[in-house]
Protein backbone atom coordinates (compact mmCIF):
# COMPACT_ATOMS: atom_id res chain seq x y z
CA UNK A 1 0.00 0.00 0.00
CA UNK A 2 1.47 3.35 -0.80
CA UNK A 3 2.41 5.78 1.99
CA UNK A 4 -0.25 8.15 0.81
CA UNK A 5 -2.80 5.81 1.32
CA UNK A 6 -1.87 4.51 4.65
CA UNK A 7 -1.90 8.10 5.80
CA UNK A 8 -5.16 9.03 4.48
CA UNK A 9 -6.12 5.70 6.25
CA UNK A 10 -4.85 6.38 9.45
CA UNK A 11 -6.21 9.97 9.55
CA UNK A 12 -9.47 9.45 8.63
CA UNK A 13 -9.94 6.58 11.01
CA UNK A 14 -8.93 8.43 13.87
CA UNK A 15 -10.18 12.25 13.12
CA UNK A 16 -13.36 11.56 11.28
CA UNK A 17 -12.43 14.94 9.29
CA UNK A 18 -14.72 17.03 7.63
CA UNK A 19 -12.07 17.51 4.49
CA UNK A 20 -8.84 16.19 4.46
CA UNK A 21 -6.32 16.61 1.44
CA UNK A 22 -2.79 14.91 1.56
CA UNK A 23 -0.32 16.12 -1.10
CA UNK A 24 3.12 14.03 -1.70
CA UNK A 25 5.64 16.61 -2.01
CA UNK A 26 8.39 14.27 -2.17
CA UNK A 27 9.40 15.40 -5.98
CA UNK A 28 9.59 19.28 -4.86
CA UNK A 29 12.23 18.17 -2.16
CA UNK A 30 14.63 15.89 -5.02
CA UNK A 31 12.99 12.37 -4.14
CA UNK A 32 10.77 11.68 -6.66
CA UNK A 33 8.79 8.50 -5.90
CA UNK A 34 10.25 8.02 -2.29
CA UNK A 35 7.08 9.35 -0.53
CA UNK A 36 9.07 11.06 2.21
CA UNK A 37 7.84 14.79 1.99
CA UNK A 38 3.82 15.17 2.75
CA UNK A 39 1.46 18.42 2.85
CA UNK A 40 -1.94 17.75 4.88
CA UNK A 41 -4.78 19.64 5.59
CA UNK A 42 -7.23 18.26 7.98
CA UNK A 43 -10.57 19.82 9.20
CA UNK A 44 -11.73 18.13 12.31
CA UNK A 45 -13.32 18.54 14.93
CA UNK A 46 -11.26 16.51 17.00
CA UNK A 47 -8.86 19.71 17.22
CA UNK A 48 -11.74 21.57 19.62
CA UNK A 49 -9.74 23.03 22.47
CA UNK A 50 -6.41 21.80 21.52
CA UNK A 51 -3.72 24.23 20.74
CA UNK A 52 -1.76 23.79 17.55
CA UNK A 53 1.08 22.09 19.04
CA UNK A 54 -1.40 19.47 20.56
CA UNK A 55 -2.78 19.11 17.33
CA UNK A 56 0.46 18.59 15.71
CA UNK A 57 1.60 15.73 18.51
CA UNK A 58 -1.87 14.37 17.74
CA UNK A 59 -0.84 13.68 14.35
CA UNK A 60 2.24 12.85 14.62
CA UNK A 61 1.79 10.26 16.81
CA UNK A 62 -1.19 8.86 14.75
CA UNK A 63 1.53 8.00 11.97
CA UNK A 64 4.39 7.53 14.06
CA UNK A 65 4.90 4.08 12.57
CA UNK A 66 5.42 6.23 8.74
CA UNK A 67 8.11 7.90 10.63
CA UNK A 68 9.70 4.72 11.76
CA UNK A 69 9.59 3.66 7.93
CA UNK A 70 10.98 6.62 5.69
CA UNK A 71 8.67 9.24 6.50
CA UNK A 72 11.26 12.37 6.42
CA UNK A 73 8.43 15.66 6.68
CA UNK A 74 4.83 16.58 7.36
CA UNK A 75 3.50 20.33 6.80
CA UNK A 76 0.24 20.15 8.85
CA UNK A 77 -2.31 22.55 8.47
CA UNK A 78 -5.08 21.48 11.23
CA UNK A 79 -8.68 23.41 11.57
CA UNK A 80 -11.35 22.72 13.42
CA UNK A 81 -14.60 23.33 11.16
CA UNK A 82 -15.38 26.55 11.98
CA UNK A 83 -11.50 27.94 11.87
CA UNK A 84 -11.46 27.05 8.28
CA UNK A 85 -14.96 28.64 7.48
CA UNK A 86 -13.70 31.54 8.98
CA UNK A 87 -10.41 31.20 6.91
CA UNK A 88 -12.56 30.47 3.92
CA UNK A 89 -11.24 26.81 3.27
CA UNK A 90 -7.91 27.84 2.63
CA UNK A 91 -5.60 25.63 0.46
CA UNK A 92 -2.45 25.04 1.54
CA UNK A 93 1.13 26.78 0.31
CA UNK A 94 4.71 25.08 0.59
CA UNK A 95 7.59 27.21 0.55
CA UNK A 96 9.78 26.04 -1.96
CA UNK A 97 12.26 23.30 -0.92
CA UNK A 98 16.03 24.36 -0.42
CA UNK A 99 17.87 21.22 -0.10
CA UNK A 100 21.07 20.43 -2.19
CA UNK A 101 20.25 18.30 -5.55
CA UNK A 102 21.18 14.73 -4.77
Amino acid sequence: MLRKKRLHDALSKALLPVHLTIEDESSNHRRPGVETHFTVLAVSDKFQALSRLERHRLVNALVEVEFNTGLHALSLHLYTTDEWNKRGNPTPTVPPCHSKPL
